[in-house]
């Protein structure tokens, strides 16, 4: 699991350009919307592109990605469940 959470952080970091971070910096159960990493709805979207690119996950609803998106570990944990890829 924590390769998977480390692996994550690196593809938020590349697929939302924070170049000035580093996975370190991500704390794996810290929220990434509102606090933490303070996300928008725009970077959202980025993610589920990423998801479905990089993991064969399709959000069937977007409504569910607030609960996948909460941390990187939730993330981890949905993507461990769901992954096809």
């Amino acid at each position: 699991m924590e390769e998977l959470i480390l692996e994550l952080k690196e593809k938020i970091i590349k697929a939302l350009n924070l170049e000035e971070m580093t996975p370190a910096d991500i704390d794996a159960d810290e929220p990434l919307f509102g606090e933490g990493l303070a996300l928008d709805s725009i970077d959202a979207l980025e993610l589920i592109v990423m998801i479905e690119k990089d993991y064969g996950i399709r959000l069937a609803n977007p409504a569910e990605g607030k609960a996948i998106f909460k941390s990187v570990r939730t993330m981890a944990e949905y993507v461990k469940e769901h992954r096809t890829k």
